[in-house]
């Protein structure tokens, strides 16, 4: 008499094949995923950036400098800090960033996915790309000087300098590096920012008038400008133009490896702390970012999502915004942030006299008021 007789059926051909099938199914599935997220993808991640206190030092060469100096105007002490934010953006035409990578930001509210193509237009490459920012920084630099003087009552001259022209653009072959604009349509100007108003109003039906000098010599010509690329198209005529100002001051601004416009209203606001007596904000911690003209506009930036988490995380209570970037700051400020709406260099000092006070924005527009 068998004692363990196992009376259990064979498994059939049919259910063991089966069985096989499905791990092999899955398999080539979890195998497909992890390809599947190497595979380059066409985006980059803009994320949070150094914040750099425009009130402070930072490191050139090894050694700790002034990032605003002033080496013989009378300048005064600081307290607290006025930060300048930077984005900082991972991948590029020539490093892609893999679908795994792209597919994790997705869920961090301080990192945006973009297209490669909002950062390195077809055709650009990440050398030029970077050389452009830091054609922009250095006239920032200028224009923020500029601004701040100009608040301060100092009197300066200011000229506008031919940089390049735009291959096959209206002014190719017409205007050329050097060149110093002196009118337009009969008006000069004291910023870029005027030049670029004035094209655009003439619109690309008539022809510019344009005077220059070159050599020496003051010529004049005619040019049609033609309607710009991109998502907010203007007349232009196809050239960079840089200013050049002769300061009664002499005011020094060092940063290293950072591009782009946006610094330029911080850049103000601390050269002003800086020949001011007292402290501007207060002694409190405030960021912020924004363009600047000579006349003291401020301008939409981009990344100010980031910029905000930015400022958020070095302890900053208080960010002043670009008023044209209110939309994007609706919904996305950090929890503990407050934000001012910013059209110009007066609405900043403004917005930092009440938060002196003690005020946190009492009376001030917000972007919530937009």
């Amino acid at each position: 008499m068998a004692l363990f007789t196992d009376n259990r059926p064979e498994p059939s051909p049919r259910r063991a094949r089966s069985g096989w099938l499905g791990w092999l199914i899955l398999s080539i599935a979890l195998v497909g995923t992890l390809l599947a997220t190497l595979v380059p993808s066409p985006y980059i991640i803009e994320q949070p950036g150094p914040v750099y206190d425009t009130l402070g030092d930072v490191e050139i060469d090894g050694a700790l400098v002034p990032l605003i100096q002033i080496p013989v105007e009378t300048t005064y002490p600081t307290e607290g800090a006025l930060d300048m934010l930077t984005v900082n953006v991972r991948g590029n035409p020539d490093s892609p960033l893999s679908w795994f990578e792209v597919g994790a930001a997705y869920f961090d509210r301080s990192r945006a996915i973009v297209p490669v193509e909002s950062v390195y237009p077809v055709g650009v490459t990440v050398e030029e790309s970077a050389e452009a920012g830091r054609v922009q920084m250095e006239s920032s630099q200028q224009e923020a000087i500029a601004a701040a003087l100009s608040d301060l009552d100092y009197e300066f001259d200011a000229t506008l300098t031919v940089a390049e022209t735009s291959e096959g653009g209206p002014s190719d072959g017409v205007l050329a590096a050097g060149d110093i604009i002196l009118t337009v349509n009969g008006e000069a100007f004291a910023d870029v920012a005027g030049l670029r108003d004035t094209i655009a109003e003439n619109g690309t039906t008539t022809p510019a008038v344009v005077v220059f000098e070159r050599d020496d010599e003051e010529l004049t010509v005619e040019i049609t400008p033609e309607m710009s690329e991109g998502d907010d198209p203007i007349a232009i005529i196809g050239v960079v133009v840089g200013s050049e100002y002769n300061f009664p001051v002499d005011v020094k601004i060092q940063l290293e490896n950072v591009g782009g416009p946006s610094a330029g209203m911080m850049f103000a606001l601390g050269i002003i702390d800086k020949l001011t007596p007292g402290a501007i904000n207060g002694g409190n911690e405030v960021a912020g970012t924004g363009t600047i003209t000579a006349t003291g506009d401020v301008g939409p930036i981009g990344g100010i999502q980031q910029k905000m988490y930015g400022a958020s995380a070095a302890g900053a209570d208080f960010f002043l915004a670009p008023v044209e970037n209110c939309d994007e700051v609706v919904d996305n400020t950090p929890k503990g942030l407050t934000v001012y709406a910013i059209d110009n260099l007066n609405d900043a000092i403004v917005a930092l006299a009440s938060i002196r006070g003690g005020l946190s924005g009492a009376g001030l527009p917000s972007c919530s008021d937009q």
